[in-house]
């Protein structure tokens, strides 16, 4: 399994290699260790560390790794290698038609930032004309969170016929870990954002909506910011606006909580006003706890919600329609327990982690049997 960090594996597909090596795989990950790669040795999983940078462009460097990731498929010739997010996709797929490995999984994780907004800068070009190259490979399996970023790349000419398409809304949720746990009463509506901290996760338009709402809600409601600020993006949100926003009993920055189940019990609202996703798991988690939800009509968020069932829809970048979406629920407490119950029921039936194990097994034991 190859992707670019160590958080995002342990946040994202841990379970799944997990879910692999009790099946049986030898399991190796290969990711850069940006201090958490012990954590997956502790599971019995192997890991190599490689400089593999998200946003890197500069030439030398990425033909650097590029050689390094060739050398080491080379040694190792896996049985199937599972490539997730874009840079190990684009350069895995290259070096996986070159030396003819047995089979290969694609994991598009959202088409990111250069796709945001459709940008049409080189980068976007040269990504493209990659991954038509890259998705030549004749027996690899793809597997998108949403069906939008499917369609995008079918039309753009990267996903063809040959290719055995899978759909699997997002990395699922531990729906033990993630209980149901009714609102608890207090004197403020806590409002919860859970991501990190970059522009194309609707930052701009949610402080906009807080900035709106200081002089009549100040004392009602709380906005709560969890997250890191993502420097290798380059998308992150400077710490100085992230300061300046903060106020006190009204606006608050946690940074990074390892314990999130915990944060959500504490609120009361999940606002997510993203641009484009795959499958967040901040939504996923939201409607595991049972809490109603307010995000954009953007690929893979308007995924995890009924529209007026456990959450609303609002128009991407639509100050107004966020703001009125999030009244409505700070306004009825009986409305957030209903749309929780649903949010809870919906996660059951859609985004157990265990049947999204099992789907990855079943296209690993099909590849590994070909």
């Amino acid at each position: 399994m190859v992707v670019n960090v160590d958080w995002f594996l342990i946040s994202h597909r841990l379970c799944i290699a997990k879910g692999a090596v009790k099946e049986g795989w030898r399991v190796i990950i290969v990711a850069k260790d940006t201090g958490r790669a012990q954590e997956i040795r502790d599971e019995g999983i192997e890991f190599i560390n490689i400089p593999l940078t998200r946003s890197g462009t500069k030439p030398v460097k990425e033909l650097m790794v590029f050689l390094k990731l060739f050398r080491l498929y080379k040694e190792i010739q896996p049985t199937i290698i599972h490539q997730i997010t874009l840079k190990p996709i684009i350069y895995g797929s290259i070096i996986t038609r070159f030396l003819k490995i047995k089979a290969v999984v694609n994991a598009i994780s959202g088409l990111g930032f250069n796709f945001t907004n459709n940008k049409k800068g080189w980068v976007p070009k040269i990504m493209k004309w990659l991954l038509r190259v890259g998705f030549s490979h004749m027996k690899s399996d793809v597997i998108f969170q949403n069906k939008e970023d499917y369609i995008e790349l079918k039309e753009a000419s990267i996903v063809k016929s040959h290719h055995k398409i899978h759909v699997i809304k997002g990395s699922g949720i531990n729906l033990t870990d993630f209980e149901y746990f009714p609102e608890i009463s207090k004197k403020k509506t806590v409002i919860l954002f859970a991501a990190r901290m970059l522009w194309n996760k609707g930052i701009k338009e949610l402080k906009q909506v807080t900035d709106l709402l200081k002089a009549t809600h100040e004392g009602k409601i709380l906005v709560v910011l969890c997250g890191i600020i993502d420097n290798d993006s380059k998308d992150a949100v400077p710490i100085e606006y992230l300061k300046k926003w903060e106020h006190e009993g009204y606006v608050t920055w946690l940074g990074h909580q390892e314990n999130m189940a915990a944060i959500y019990k504490e609120c009361d609202i999940v606002v997510f006003p993203s641009y484009r996703e795959g499958m967040p798991k901040t939504l996923l988690e939201a409607c595991a706890i049972g809490r109603p939800i307010v995000t954009t009509n953007a690929n893979g968020c308007r995924d995890c919600v009924e529209e007026g069932e456990n959450g609303y829809i609002v128009a991407v970048k639509s100050v107004k329609e966020l703001k009125h979406a999030i009244l409505k629920l700070v306004d009825s407490p009986e409305l957030r327990t209903k749309m929780g119950i649903y949010g809870r029921k919906k996660a059951e039936r859609e985004f157990n982690e265990q049947d999204v194990i099992k789907k990855h097994l079943e296209i690993y034991n099909s590849l590994g049997k070909g």
